[in-house]
């Protein structure tokens, strides 16, 4: 079956007691992309993704995997083509690598031969791992890995990550980012990542959604949130209050910003040479200088309405 959409959700909502965890949630991941999903810690992207996962039900809104109703008898066939970490990797402690996978094949009433568990635990750089190593006595990223390994067992076509980078060393977080870039490109496998972690997720992801208080905010592609990033100059002066007057009149008010301590001029279309010999004119000292790049950090708390700068 063709399908445009690993998932779609509309309008989910869920409550517990009377927290409103998910308000109106309206959300969509293509197929082959990789869909970041940004939020504070209790934003509610585990709830959404526990939702989509199966794992809990929505009191109302509809969502669908591959283009199938959740309300719809074929969606328990659509689930198997989904594969899902959700909180933790579920592995079996006491087991080794390959024991957890033909586990995982049990479960699916699969077959596997060694060289297709071969297969999987080396394409997630698990190969020359020692046979007999509990995976209890796994690194976090070793385990990480090993999640996404079981996942594999049934050729899924959407991975949903919660928060898979939490806890990792720096080593650990690029093997995982590099594994999932390949499961993208050699696999064609999609994805939705829950993260705080911006600066990862933007290294990675082809489209974020962020929610806030369980409210989706916004939706962007990577493309438009960089056009968005602009750099900065951020000029502080001896009168700022007057500086932004003049400096607005050079690069047009759109383009400017006031602070307290700063101005933030937002083109990288600037003589900032003119503006300097401007402001010495008027009797202003520029008294500090820098150019800051724009960020997904920077973005996310533009839309949610936080502070520009530290």
């Amino acid at each position: 079956m063709e399908y445009n959409f690993a998932l779609r959700a509309e309008n989910i909502s869920k409550t517990y007691g009377t927290h409103k965890v998910l308000d109106n949630v309206t959300l969509a991941v293509k197929k082959g992309e990789i869909y970041g999903f940004v939020g504070e810690n209790g934003a509610g992207k585990t709830t959404l993704i526990r939702v989509v996962s199966g794992l809990s039900r929505p009191d109302s809104g509809n969502y669908y995997l591959f283009d199938v109703a959740a309300s719809s008898p074929e969606i328990l066939n659509a689930r198997k083509n989904v594969g899902a970490i959700v909180e933790a990797p579920s592995i079996m402690p006491h087991y080794n690598a390959r024991k957890n996978l033909e586990y995982q094949a049990s479960l699916l009433g699969k077959k596997m031969t060694q060289e297709e568990i071969d297969d999987i635990l080396n394409f997630v750089g698990l190969g020359n791992v020692e046979v007999n190593k509990k995976t209890g006595n796994y690194s976090l990223g070793m385990r990480q890995r090993l999640g996404i390994a079981v996942c594999l067992v049934g050729h899924p076509q959407f991975l949903i990550l919660d928060e898979p980078i939490n806890g990792l060393d720096p080593v650990g977080i690029v093997e995982l980012r590099n594994l999932i870039l390949r499961l993208k490109n050699e696999k064609g496998i999609s994805f939705l990542i829950s993260s705080h972690i911006l600066s990862e997720l933007s290294l990675i992801a082809d489209k974020f959604g962020f929610i806030s208080h369980g409210k989706l905010i916004k939706e962007a592609t990577k493309e438009e949130i960089e056009k968005e990033c602009r750099s900065e100059t951020v000029i502080k002066t001896t009168d700022n209050a007057k500086a932004y007057t003049i400096i607005k009149d050079v690069v047009g008010e759109e383009n400017v910003d006031f602070y307290d301590d700063s101005i933030s001029i937002l083109t990288s279309d600037i003589d900032v040479s003119q503006i300097v010999t401007k402001l010495s004119l008027d009797g202003i000292s520029v008294v500090g200088i820098h150019t800051k790049e724009g960020t997904l950090e920077d973005y996310y708390m533009k839309i949610i309405g936080g502070p520009k700068h530290e």
